[in-house]
Parts: C-alpha cells; sequence; structure tokens
C-alpha cells in the first residue's frame, strides 16, 4: 500500500518529536535518551502509516493494538501519542512527576492509548500474544503490534513468546525488534551474543524482515508485507542507532538511562534545528 504521507513529511515529524524528547527529559531531570531518540521512526512509521487507530476514542473496537516492550523508551512514544491527539502535548512537560498522567514506564490506568502497563522487560511479546489469541477467538481482524529492545530479547520469556506465536500461527502478530547493537550494560554481542538473529527467529518459524530502522519508507513496507503473511507471525529487525539524532547521544552505551542537563539540551535543540533546516 502507498505511504499515507510521504518519506519528508515523515522525517521532519521525527525531528519535531526528538525535540519533544529532548525536551521532557531535560525538564524531568531524568529518564532514557538513548532507546527513545532511537526508536522514533518505528513509531512514527506505524502511528502515521500503519496501525488502525482513533484518538477521539482509544478504545475504539476496530483498532490495531501497540505494546512497547521496552518501556523505558516511553517518552517517544509519549510524543507520539501527544502529536496524534491522545492528549495535550503540554502534558509532555510532566513526565515522571507526581500526579502525571506520563509515568517513567507506560501504565495502562492513567495514560490514554496505553494498552498494557510496561517495562518489566521480556513480557510485552506474551502480552501481545493474549491479545492476538483474543481476537483470533472473537474472529476480529485487527492486528498487534509489539516493540522489544534487543537486550531485552536475551530474556527466555521473549522466546517462550516467540515460541507460541509461531505454534498457535499467530499471522495477527507483528513485532519488531530496536536493534541498536547496545543495551544497559554495554554491547549486545559482549553481554549475551544474540546473533545470527534473522536465522534464531526464521528457525523459531517467524517470517522475518531486515530493515534500516531510520527510514520510514522501509519499515511502512515491511508492515505493510507482514500483514500478507499467513500462518506465521513476523518480525521486523530494524537496525537503529541509539541517540539517532543528536551527535553526543549517539551509539554511547553511557546514555541509555540519562536525561541531558540544561548545557546538553541546548546543544541537543541546535542540533536538531539545524537537521530540520536542513530537510527544508
Amino acid at each position: 500500500m502507498p505511504m499515507k504521507y510521504s518519506k519528508k513529511e515523515l522525517d521532519k515529524i521525527c525531528i519535531e518529536l526528538r525535540k519533544d524528547i529532548v525536551t521532557m527529559l531535560n525538564k524531568a531531570g531524568s529518564g532514557h535518551a538513548g532507546g527513545s531518540l532511537g526508536s522514533v521512526e518505528i513509531l512514527v512509521s506505524l502511528y502515521w502509516n500503519v496501525i488502525k487507530h482513533n484518538p477521539k476514542n482509544p478504545e475504539w473496537e476496530e483498532r490495531d493494538y501497540f505494546i512497547l516492550s521496552k518501556g523505558h523508551v516511553c517518552p517517544a512514544w509519549y510524543a507520539v501519542l501527544a502529536r496524534r491527539g491522545y492528549f495535550s502535548r503540554e502534558e509532555l512537560w510532566t513526565l515522571r512527576k507526581f500526579g502525571s498522567i506520563l509515568q517513567g514506564h507506560p501504565h495502562h490506568l492513567k495514560t490514554p492509548g496505553v494498552e498494557a502497563s510496561t517495562g518489566s522487560l521480556g513480557q510485552g511479546l506474551s502480552i501481545s500474544n493474549g491479545i492476538a489469541m483474543a481476537m483470533r477467538f472473537q474472529n476480529k481482524p485487527n492486528r498487534v503490534y509489539c516493540l522489544l529492545g534487543d537486550g531485552e530479547v536475551q530474556e527466555g520469556a521473549v522466546w517462550e513468546a516467540g515460541m507460541t506465536a509461531a505454534h498457535y500461527k499467530l499471522d495477527n502478530i507483528c513485532a519488531t525488534i530496536d536493534r541498536n547493537m547496545l543495551q544497559i550494560d554495554g554491547i549486545t554481542e559482549e553481554v549475551m551474543g544474540l546473533e545470527n538473529l534473522e536465522e534464531k527467529w526464521r528457525a523459531f518459524n517467524w517470517h522475518v524482515i531486515n530493515v534500516d530502522g531510520h527510514n520510514v519508507e522501509e519499515l511502512t513496507k515491511a508492515y505493510d508485507e507482514a500483514m500478507t503473511v499467513k500462518g506465521k507471525p513476523t518480525m521486523v529487525i530494524a537496525k537503529t542507532v541509539k541517540g539517532k539524532g543528536v551527535s553526543f547521544i549517539e551509539n554511547q552505551v553511557d546514555w541509555h538511562g540519562k536525561a541531558p542537563n540544561d548545557e546538553e539540551y541546548k546543544k541537543a535543540m541546535a542540533e536538531l534545528e539545524e537537521a530540520e533546516r536542513r530537510l527544508g
């Protein structure tokens, strides 16, 4: 299917969202910068071009479901939800504050558009399986999308969920791995090697698609392809750069769970504004 929004439109939105993310984290004084900045194009491709959703009615029965298994990158998701109209953009500046609807990890009972409280890593794909099976039992066409971190995929619960989805032929599930090669303790391949990740998921009887995780056209095409796959779930392995868009955060493991101070915030915003100018 053709993209609903052009690549240039979505690239511009991605920069605007990155500006929102660094602002949120700076105001909060805490949070996860690296993974949030790195997952923007994945979320934008889904929420602008792929997922059926209704911000005015988050419980719309015909909606597709999105589960953020790597819940710590919720600043990126909150920025997307605000931009799509689930709540006011002004709410973003209350991130991690007492009484805010935007907690440090997604909270199903507080935040419009959040289907499940996540952040205990390794759980999101199992939650997705449950929703997908429920949709099947009810003969509903709704699809389920799940975003996992690559460090998270070291957990056995993920592989159990992967085996389950394939066993039950849950072709209404499309998961994505944010493959930035870094986790809280360092490089994934040094902490607990994952490669060859593509072959492992194929061995678990998943349809696998490799993409550039910062190319909205490639991502949209991959999600469109997933809709045509029958009899098995789909895994999109999205190669990304942790901290994408801010030079001093990119590929820096120390920025896994760190917020920019005022000086770093000004520098990050200057870089993003320059990127916006270059895009035109």
